[in-house]
């Protein structure tokens, strides 16, 4: 099997549209939630979200192409355009059959679906645009960064919920370590800040409607009350280990080891004793062919709700024992909110910084703790550390769990 690492990164967030700005953020603590300005919320519920701000899509794509896409594809061409400059990669100089995409999106093109419904309501369904089904198809991401980038190699898109990018990296990592491929582009993106997608979110209850931003996304947090809707994309760049050595790439850090489960109990609720989760976990520790005490730092799913956090806390001292309590754990969420099928790929991407710079991020606005979270959630200050190891958790609808380890 191929060592695999990481030369390339970009994101585009609601604490910074590049991974620069990103992670001094993230660093600062920076809590990105704020009211919601992409529609009218006078009457809703739901008044917060994690919005991408001051982003310009211009500066990636022209016009002509913009209006042919839906904003999930959108962030996902500006962060695949990022991390492919960062990884300094000459596609002239590479076999295109041997680069590829795996991308995720857990909902695709909401508000795309959303606008084309109202139209073809009121004007005839022969009215919507030619562009609803390529704008709205959640493969489009992947396919788009395929053509801009003449990626000719495997073209996917993996849709697990909000295990979905975590999967993604996976999927990717073991497409290079295996052979098949020697680059992937590899993450997720979301754009569900829509009256629908925070409706739909909303009628299930698993939204925070909490009215203040510091109060909002509170993970691990006693007075959570539900998840706070984000936006965006990120993307890796993963390469294998002598092909980047060969053209003189830098390198972040490597993949060791993936994960992946399924609790098979029920649309929406984790199994309660997070067993299946920490199966996870354990899978991509034998994979990365390490022993639970190597891990420093685990970025958590932590999205603010009841079930998840307290289940999450279980898995994790299921799958570490008396380690659990001596690992840092903490959840990025607090300050960029859940970006759904996208989360996986900023939190790999922090996850990756935080082992190349030994920073481990905070869980900001943390204020009440939780006998059932009583674990080092490295509360509202980063810390300096060394991080040799380090874990991405993603937990997703449907039972997913993907687990994804970076080592120095």
């Amino acid at each position: 099997m191929r060592k695999v690492v990481v030369t390339g990164l970009g994101a585009v967030t609601p604490v910074g549209n590049n991974v620069k700005d990103m992670w001094a953020a993230i660093q600062a603590g920076n809590c990105g939630i704020v009211p919601i300005t992409h529609y009218d919320t006078t009457g809703r519920k739901v008044t917060l979200a994690g919005e991408v701000k001051d982003f310009h899509p211009e500066k990636f794509l022209p016009k002509s192409e913009i209006r042919k896409m839906d904003d999930f594809t959108i962030y996902a061409v500006a962060a695949a355009s990022e991390a492919m400059e960062d990884a300094g990669i000459d596609m002239e100089k590479e076999d295109a059959l041997r680069c590829g995409v795996i991308l995720s999106s857990g909902i695709g093109g909401i508000e795309t679906i959303q606008s084309e419904c109202l139209r073809g309501s009121a004007k005839g369904y022969d009215r919507v645009s030619p562009h609803f089904i390529p704008r709205a198809i959640t493969n489009m991401a992947a396919g788009h960064i395929a053509i801009r980038f003449g990626l000719h190699g495997m073209c996917s898109c993996v849709v697990t919920a909000c295990a979905g990018a975590t999967n993604a990296i996976g999927d990717a990592f073991r497409q290079v370590r295996d052979g098949y491929h020697d680059v992937m582009l590899c993450g997720g993106s979301e754009a569900s800040i829509t009256e629908l997608g925070i409706g739909g979110f909303s009628s299930m209850k698993a939204l925070s409607t909490a009215e203040d931003p510091g109060r909002a996304s509170i993970p691990f947090d006693k007075e959570r009350g539900g998840f706070v809707m984000g936006e965006g994309a990120g993307v890796l760049v993963l390469e294998e280990y002598e092909h980047a050595v060969k053209r003189g790439a830098k390198i972040y850090c490597e993949v060791a080891g993936y994960g992946a489960s399924c609790d098979a109990n029920h649309v929406t609720a984790p199994l309660e004793d997070g067993s299946m989760a920490a199966a996870a976990m354990t899978m991509a520790l034998k994979d990365a062919g390490i022993q639970p005490t190597d891990i420093n730092y685990i970025n958590a799913h932590g999205t603010s709700t009841s079930l998840n956090d307290k289940g999450e806390t279980r898995a994790i001292k299921l799958a570490f024992g008396e380690h659990a309590y001596k690992l840092m754990v903490s959840s990025t969420k607090s300050m960029t909110g859940h970006l759904l099928g996208a989360s996986g790929a900023v939190e790999g991407i922090i996850t990756a910084l935080s082992v190349h710079d030994d920073i481990v991020p905070p869980t900001v606005n943390y204020q009440v703790p939780d006998e059932e979270c009583d674990l080092d959630i490295v509360p509202n200050e980063m810390r300096k550390a060394s991080v040799n190891y380090a874990m991405s958790n993603s937990l997703g609808f449907g039972g997913h769990n993907a687990s994804i380890i970076f080592k120095k």
